[in-house]
């Protein structure tokens, strides 16, 4: 028996299911009916092909990703394995601004009261 000739092209669920940018399958294809994964910048469905070059952008719960397609693979792997198949191309988040710093009260004095409690919106700037 000879092993089988490598795909030319993969279901894009599949592919961002495979390489563990979504965590179920279920999820993958949800979000592609959503519109949350676009390839080459127009909208996926589901069942959309892939081939090495493309350059997915995928919307998941841990934040935009953007990704291109290396190789195929079609079959959940070890993540080792899964980053073989794609190039990380997601931009670094932005530095994180500064928060202003929370308002201390004295251990002991209670709730704020309504006074109190514009204060500190108009401190945080929030009026």
């Amino acid at each position: 028996m000879s092993a089988a000739p490598p795909p030319t092209s993969v279901r894009v669920d599949a592919w961002v299911w495979a390489i563990r940018l979504y965590s179920t399958r279920s999820a993958a294809t949800a979000a592609c009916r959503a519109g949350h994964v676009k390839v080459n910048g127009s909208t996926a469905k589901p069942a959309l092909a892939v081939r090495p070059g493309d350059v997915i952008r995928a919307y998941t719960p841990a934040g935009e990703r953007v990704v291109a397609v290396t190789g195929l693979i079609a079959k959940r792997t070890s993540a080792p394995i899964a980053q073989q198949h794609y190039d990380d191309r997601t931009p670094p988040p932005p530095p994180k601004a500064e928060r202003p710093l929370g308002v201390l009260r004295e251990r002991g004095a209670g709730r704020p009261t309504k006074r109190d409690r514009r204060l500190i919106e108009r401190w945080r700037g929030r009026e």
